[in-house]
């Protein structure tokens, strides 16, 4: 004796179900892709940026902030390029990660130009840990995103003394 299963409904070979439609979570997307958004004119904008500073002779830096509640990630309210670290160290709060886009030309000891665009996470020790998982869970996506070659990691303003040096070597 032969079983057969009927299934109980058949799709037509031209259609099939999406994930939801069967029950399940579309999981094509990370997790922080789904929890956090970019706006078009925010990717537009990283683009752009990142394009545009590939060239240039000055130190060029965005901050980009998580809105709380609608976990948008955008430029902060000032959408100000800046030109030097000071500049960036004097808009960076005491208690608020960030994000900073950088692009620094230095001089190698080899004497060739080098433009590394970098991510500076901003995670003051101050911030709290709300804060601090909201942008911890965004960090990868942040830097995949904007397409950065490197992140560092910042604990305070103060420590934007020492980047020249770490730009300038591989670790």
């Amino acid at each position: 004796m032969v079983c057969e299963l009927t299934p109980l409904y058949t799709y037509p070979s031209t259609c099939s179900p999406t994930l939801e439609e069967c029950g399940m979570p579309d999981t094509s997307q990370s997790s922080e892709a789904r929890l956090y958004t970019f706006s078009q004119e925010t990717k537009d904008h990283l683009r752009k940026f990142r394009l545009g500073t590939s060239r240039s002779n000055d130190p060029q830096a965005v901050i980009y902030t998580i809105d709380k509640k609608t976990h948008e990630i955008k430029q902060d309210e000032d959408k100000v390029v800046y030109k030097t670290l000071e500049e960036i160290g004097d808009d960076l709060p005491d208690h608020s990660p960030r994000f900073v886009l950088l692009s620094y030309p230095l001089t190698l000891p080899s004497g060739r130009l080098s433009v590394p665009y970098v991510m500076l996470y901003y995670l003051p020790i101050t911030a709290n840990n709300e804060l601090r998982m909201l942008y911890a869970g965004a960090k990868e996506l942040m830097r995949n995103t904007s397409e950065v070659g490197r992140v560092i990691d910042l604990e305070s303003a103060e420590d934007l003394e020492e980047l020249p040096n770490k730009l300038g070597s591989s670790e």
